[in-house]
């Protein structure tokens, strides 16, 4: 008995009513991770990846995807399925271009030699929680790379000249054929003898041999914006890596690194705190003094306020980056401290604020509540009488 086709859709795992576009991403994502060259001797994978092509051959052509939607497998019975199926008429060349770019390392289009923009450099800068909230201007020292000063940038040896490379004839790619269940597959690479630049330099500088860049150390000031979150980076433009063949320098990453402070906590741009008060403030009110961000200021408490209570300070926070003007606010939780050492004055005037204020047990209510104590074990001596 013949093994049941799954649904084209289904295979692919779009909709039935998916745009090509989608039809050619979900096809292209499926061949890269089942394609036999990335999977050597897996059968799996293979029937897979015939099961894939078969159903992009169908719907990636409007007439036969009509004809599947209104007759579903029936329509191509004749055809003999994947094995007898004309695959000529569907597009796999900018798939399979892109697929074995991938595989071998190339898949750029457009001249391999052309202008380049340098790769971006990366490095890291630490400051404290309190610069976070400033802003700050550091300055950091890396090794970056410069046109060689000897060969002017070319590599070659002064009073020569770069020769075009004879593998790829300047272009900087070769073109290959591969063979695929589709026949063959014209495809294009970096040259690997130039590098894709198209040029072979056979005297070397000496200076900088032959990669036509010399790196040097450099001291680079960095402008770190008031309200940077701990992780975040500043980008300063034009000071990565060189460019290629006259493309315009990388740029620098600077990730900030903020380091944690003792006392505040930050989420957003809001700061968080804990401030302890005493019994009495808690219980009378009174001024107390809170660090923030900016400095000490002074709170009045308000008289009852109760242990964990949480205020706002409005605008204490971090100034968003976008907006120095506006900034988060900063929330302390007020934290009533008990006392562990009295003197016996101030425990005395404790039981008489208690007595006052009604907190304590009415004299009549103590004499008549029963006390939770466990009842006396009898001792030995009885248990040995009545025993003998």
């Amino acid at each position: 008995m013949a093994e049941q086709k799954r649904d084209y859709y289904e295979v692919l795992g779009v909709a039935k009513d998916a745009s090509e576009e989608d039809i050619k991403k979900a096809y292209r994502k499926l061949a890269k991770k089942y394609h036999p060259d990335m999977n050597p001797g897996d059968k799996n994978a293979e029937a897979k990846f015939k099961e894939a092509s078969e159903a992009y051959a169908i719907l990636s052509d409007a007439e036969k995807r009509q004809k599947y939607d209104q007759f579903g497998f029936a329509a191509f019975d004749g055809s003999g399925g994947f094995g007898g199926f004309d695959f000529n008429s569907a597009d796999f060349g900018d798939i399979f271009g892109d697929l074995f770019g991938d595989f071998f390392g190339g898949g750029r289009r457009g001249p391999a030699n052309g202008p380049m923009k340098g790769a971006n450099v990366r490095t890291s800068v630490r400051i404290t929680f309190l610069e976070a909230v400033t802003g700050i201007e550091k300055e950091i020292t890396l090794n970056l790379k410069d046109p060689c000063p000897t060969c002017s940038g070319t590599g070659a040896k002064p009073g020569t000249t770069p020769q075009m490379c004879p593998k790829c004839g300047g272009k900087g790619q070769v073109v290959f054929t591969q063979q695929s269940f589709f026949g063959t597959v014209r495809n294009v690479q970096t040259c690997p003898d130039c590098g894709g630049s198209g040029k072979i330099i056979k005297d070397k500088c000496t200076n900088c041999g032959g990669t036509g860049y010399v790196s040097s150390k450099k001291t680079i000031k960095v402008s770190i914006p008031a309200g940077i979150d701990n992780g975040q980076s500043v980008r300063i433009r034009d000071k990565g890596e060189p460019g290629v063949n006259g493309g315009p320098r990388g740029d620098l990453l600077v990730e900030v690194i903020v380091e944690p402070h003792p006392e505040f906590m930050r989420q957003d741009y809001n700061v968080f705190s804990t401030v302890n008060i005493s019994y009495a403030i808690a219980a009378l009110g009174g001024s107390i003094v809170i660090n923030t961000v900016d400095g000490k200021v002074i709170y009045d408490v308000k008289p009852g306020t109760q242990s964990d209570t949480r205020i706002r300070l409005k605008n204490k926070g971090f100034p968003t980056i976008r907006n120095q003007q506006i900034r988060g606010d900063h929330y302390v939780t007020l934290v009533v401290e008990t006392p562990t050492k009295l003197s016996k004055e101030a425990k005395d005037l404790l039981r008489q604020f208690d007595a006052l204020t009604g907190d304590s047990l009415k004299q009549a209510e103590r004499e008549t509540a029963e006390k939770d104590t466990p009842p006396k074990k009898e001792s030995n001596k009885k248990k040995k009488f009545w025993k003998n």
